[in-house]
C-alpha cells in the first residue's frame, strides 16, 4: 500500500483542495516514515514535492515521494545521532585545515571563492578537497571539474559521494536520484572523506553555498555539520558583495547561527570577504549591522571578475587576479607561502 492510501484510509477519502491541504498531505507522508522529521527538513520536502502534485501528469504520487524522502532524512540524520552526536566534540584532524565557505547572500560568490581558494593551494603543491556541500540542483560547482569522476562512494541508498578532480584537486559532490537533497540528508564530515583518504590531506574547503542560511539554522547536522565547534578550529569564510542588500541578509545569517555559537556548538565566522569589489561604494559599509561591522574591519576584498558573472565556476582556473587577491588571506594562516617570499 502506497503513503497515498495509508493517508487515505486514515483520513477523509479525497485529494486536497487547496494548498494548505496539500502542503498538509506532503508533510503528513514526509513524518509518517520519519517520525523526527525536524522542521527544517519538512518544509525542504513539502518544497520539493509540491510543486510535483500542482503539475500534475504521470509519475510517482507526490505524497509517496515526500515519505521516500522523509525515510531518506530520517536515515541520514540516525546515522549522525550515532557517529556525529553534537555531544561529542569533533577532532578535524584528517581534513587538515578546514575552511567552511558560506554565501551571506544570494548571489555573493561563495563558489567562486571557494574554487579560487582551492586553485590557490595547488599552485602550491598543497593537497586540496573541495567539498560541494550544497543540494545538486543549487550547486555553484556542478561544472567545476571537466567532467564527473568514477570514483563513488555510496553513503545510503539515496546518497553517494562522486569524486572528480579539478586539476590536481579532489571534489566532493553531492549524487542522488532523488528529486531534492534536505538538510537532514546531507552526509556527516566523515562520509565526505575518500577511502584510501590523501596522505597528506592539506586542506579543505567547503562550498556551503547559499545554503549557509540551512547551515546556520542546523549546525548540528547535514551542512551545517561543517561549522561544528571542533579541533584543529575551522576557519569559516562568510562571502557578500559590496552592496547594502547583501550586508542586510548577511547581518541575518550570522544573527541566526550566533545562538549556536553562544552555546559552543558551532564556531564563528572568521573572516569576511567582499566579492567583486576593490573597497567599498560611499555609503555601502555603514550599514552593516553590528554582526557583520564586527568583521569590516578585516575584510577581504576580490576584485570583480567578468567571466565568473558570465559562467560561474568552470573547469578552467580561477581567474589570476581572485587568486592572488586571496593569497595574502591564505599565507597569514599558514596555508601557502606567503606572495612576497615567492
Amino acid at each position: 500500500m502506497t503513503t497515498a492510501e495509508q493517508q487515505d484510509r486514515a483520513g477523509p477519502l479525497h485529494r486536497p483542495r487547496t494548498p494548505f491541504e496539500l502542503n498538509h498531505r506532503l508533510g503528513s507522508a514526509a513524518r509518517l516514515r520519519a517520525p523526527h522529521l525536524g522542521p527544517v527538513d519538512n518544509e525542504a520536502i513539502v518544497n520539493a514535492t509540491s510543486a510535483a502534485a500542482a503539475a500534475g501528469g504521470p509519475g510517482p504520487e507526490p505524497a509517496d515521494t515526500a515519505a521516500e524522502l522523509g525515510a531518506a532524512t530520517e536515515a541520514a540524520q540516525g546515522r549522525a545521532r550515532t557517529e556525529f552526536p553534537d555531544t561529542r566534540p569533533v577532532s578535524w584532524a584528517a581534513f587538515g585545515a578546514l575552511v567552511p565557505v558560506l554565501a551571506g547572500s544570494a548571489g555573493a560568490g561563495a563558489s567562486c571563492v571557494a574554487a579560487a581558494i582551492t586553485d590557490a593551494l595547488q599552485l602550491d603543491q598543497r593537497c586540496a578537497l573541495l567539498v560541494d556541500a550544497d543540494d545538486p540542483a543549487r550547486s555553484g560547482l556542478a561544472c567545476a571539474s571537466s567532467q564527473e569522476g568514477p570514483w563513488l562512494r555510496p553513503v545510503n541508498e539515496h546518497v553517494s559521494v562522486r569524486y572528480s578532480w579539478r586539476a590536481d584537486a579532489l571534489v566532493a559532490r553531492l549524487e542522488t536520484q532523488l528529486p531534492a537533497i534536505t538538510p537532514g540528508m546531507v552526509p556527516i564530515p566523515p562520509d565526505w572523506l575518500p577511502d584510501p583518504a590523501p596522505d597528506p590531506l592539506h586542506t579543505t574547503v567547503v562550498d556551503l553555498g547559499h545554503g549557509g542560511w540551512r547551515a546556520a539554522a542546523t549546525p548540528v547536522y547535514g551542512a551545517g555539520g561543517w561549522l561544528r565547534r571542533g579541533l584543529p578550529s575551522q576557519r569559516p569564510i562568510l562571502v557578500v558583495r559590496a552592496t547594502r542588500p547583501s550586508l542586510r541578509q548577511a547581518e541575518q545569517l550570522l544573527a541566526r547561527l550566533e545562538p549556536w555559537v553562544q552555546r559552543g556548538v558551532a564556531t564563528p565566522v572568521y573572516q569576511l570577504v567582499i566579492n567583486g569589489a576593490r573597497k567599498w561604494p560611499a555609503g555601502v559599509a555603514g550599514a552593516a549591522g553590528p554582526r557583520v561591522a564586527a568583521l569590516i574591519d578585516e575584510a577581504l576584498f576580490v576584485p570583480h571578475e567578468r567571466s565568473w558573472e558570465i559562467a560561474g565556476v568552470t573547469d578552467d582556473p580561477s581567474p589570476d587576479r581572485a587568486v592572488d587577491a586571496l593569497r595574502p588571506l591564505l599565507a597569514s594562516w599558514g596555508l601557502v607561502t606567503s606572495p612576497r617570499r615567492r
